[in-house]
């Protein structure tokens, strides 16, 4: 399977997974905005779980290369609720019982900003 055809099979395949995929670009990075179904005041992380365990099971099939993973979460079009992404070698890792599921996600969620913390930050002297 080409890269192509396997960067045409990741949007199906996180949909599957309950993924509102808005905008993908399948290159390296992978480059995904997608609508969360939990429009609060921060991205919710079975969410973003759910994202990586697509990606993780296409890894895992042979189906998905892995490349940096770097994901835009909207409450609506064009307004971001936040920022996360994933390292191709911390997919590596998790596939070669290098790491843990727990360690994985939480290298994972160690990169999560919220655009309110952003906005807060900007606030402060």
């Amino acid at each position: 399977m080409t890269g192509d055809e396997q960067t045409a099979e990741v949007e199906p395949a996180l949909r599957s997974y309950g993924i509102s995929v808005e905008e993908i670009d399948g290159g390296d990075p992978l480059d995904l905005t997608y609508m969360t179904a939990f429009p609060g005041r921060e991205v919710h992380h079975g969410e973003i779980g759910r994202a990586l365990n697509a990606l993780i099971d296409r890894a895992e099939a042979d189906e998905w290369k892995p490349v940096r993973v770097e994901a835009t979460v909207v409450r609506s079009p064009g307004d971001v609720l936040g920022t996360w992404r994933a390292e191709p070698q911390w997919f590596e890792a998790l596939a070669a019982y290098e790491i843990s599921e727990t360690e994985f996600s939480t290298r994972v969620l160690e990169t999560l900003s919220h655009t309110d913390d952003h906005a807060a930050a900007e606030d402060r002297p």
